[in-house]
């Protein structure tokens, strides 16, 4: 009695592992972040609050597409994720979900994408999403990513796609705001995904990827972020000049957030150049506080 009692515990519970195993295939606090940007960016396109069915069209749109993305992503590399300690785990690595299932998921998320944007945004959204999915999981997950250190600067260009969907599902267009709003996500990705591969350095190196961290040296790595973070600043405080909706609130705040980019990025090389424990999370967490609170920072000089 108490086993067949117990059969629809377990089974709840498998399907509960099986579903948060999906959910895990599509990364979604990477999603998560992606969409960070998409809303202060549809914001600014509207000079004001577009209409809730706009917004949530695009970011369930948005969120799709990430996913999708990100699902080819983990179905191409499951045979490097089992040999890294923070992949290993993963659902396909751990035999959770089937690469077979994997792809047929990461399709179905695309055309359920792809679909939705096509009926409530703009034809321009919708292109600029298929165009991210196919350059994150294409160019850069099966082309680029084990084949040049230059990976990531690549790998930024559908980073930074969501502040561009997003502006097109509003007015149907780009304009300067938005491209320069693309330019500080575009930069800021740098400094933030090398110090993650900085802490996961000899992961890559056992799979064999030639990540900044695995092909250069600590110093190297350092000044280059340094570099980004610094034009993360500049594309900010251009993105302030330019931007009509945008007022000194955000000038000011959107150019002391640069500023503590910058100066997060400096103490890591600091720290490096002194043979001191380097501590490249710290830049990490920093760089996504730092994307959140700029983000914020538009919305409410918009909506004020």
């Amino acid at each position: 009695m108490t086993a067949v009692s117990e059969r629809p515990v377990v089974s709840a519970r498998r399907l509960s592992e099986v579903v948060g195993a999906y959910v895990a295939l599509t990364k979604p606090k990477l999603v998560e972040l992606l969409l960070v940007t998409t809303l202060p960016a549809m914001m600014m396109a509207a000079d004001g609050w577009p209409t809730w069915r706009l917004v949530g069209a695009t970011m369930v749109g948005g969120m799709f597409a990430a996913g999708a993305a990100n699902v080819f992503n983990c179905w191409y590399d499951r045979d490097i994720d089992r040999l890294m300690s923070r992949t290993r785990d993963r659902p396909i690595p751990s035999g959770v979900v089937s690469p077979r299932a994997a792809l047929v998921f990461g399709l179905v998320l695309a055309v359920a994408s792809l679909t939705l944007l096509w009926v409530a945004t703009t034809p321009l959204a919708t292109a600029l999403a298929a165009i991210a999915i196919l350059a994150y999981s294409v160019v850069y997950t099966m082309v680029l990513k084990r084949r040049t250190r230059h990976n990531t600067v690549f790998g930024a260009f559908p980073g930074a796609a969501p502040v561009l969907i997003g502006w097109a599902a509003v007015t149907g267009s780009l304009e300067w705001p938005a491209l320069a709003f693309f330019a500080v996500v575009f930069c800021w990705q740098m400094p933030h995904f090398w110090a993650l591969a900085s802490r996961y350095r000899e992961d890559y190196a056992r799979a064999g990827v030639p990540m900044l961290s695995v092909v250069a040296g600590p110093a190297s790595v350092g000044r280059q972020s340094v570099a980004w973070a610094w034009a993360t600043l500049g594309a900010t405080l251009l993105m302030g000049s330019i931007t009509p909706v945008l007022g000194w609130a955000f000038a000011i705040g959107g150019g002391l957030l640069g500023a503590w980019y910058v100066a997060e990025s400096h103490q890591w090389l600091g720290r490096i150049r002194s043979a001191l424990p380097d501590r490249p999370m710290k830049l990490f967490s920093v760089s996504i506080t730092h994307m959140t609170l700029l983000s914020i920072a538009i919305a409410i000089d918009v909506l004020v």
